[in-house]
């Protein structure tokens, strides 16, 4: 049985947690390796150094939709496409765990679930909807 009084705010929760946790993975490629640096990481995955750019801006672009509740089921999956290829560039080379060298495949793939699971959850409480906020 499904709480239609608490799901809002379970999937706001959820939201903002994931939003979170993609501002700090584009924190890390912006301020730690330099927005560079991760283009050389790509590059040396023979990706094209522009796709990191790419990716960095829509994680940042990302986080911040569903941090506000902005298009919550169109961007988490959207999202979750940015982590399989992760999964399938670097980190699913690197076996199931992700303390392995490289990071392993499960911490991105779970990741990648939870935002399908918040795109199914849509935006929850305190979305912005049609230019204002929305309490559920």
């Amino acid at each position: 049985m499904i709480d239609d009084k608490t799901a809002p705010y379970a999937a706001l929760v959820l939201r903002i947690s994931l939003g979170i946790l993609f501002l700090a993975h584009a924190w890390l490629k912006i301020f730690v390796f330099t927005p560079a640096g991760t283009a050389g990481f790509f590059e040396s995955l023979g990706l094209p150094g522009a796709l990191a750019y790419l990716t960095m801006a829509v994680e940042v672009l990302g986080a911040i939709a569903l941090i506000i509740g902005f298009q919550t089921r169109i961007v988490a999956p959207i999202l979750a496409i940015v982590l399989v290829g992760a999964i399938a560039t670097v980190h699913g080379k690197a076996g199931f765990f992700f303390t392995n060298p490289n990071g392993g495949w499960e911490y991105p793939a779970f990741w990648a679930i939870a935002l399908i699971v918040q795109a199914l959850l849509g935006d929850g409480a305190l979305a912005l909807k049609s230019g204002k906020a929305q309490t559920a």
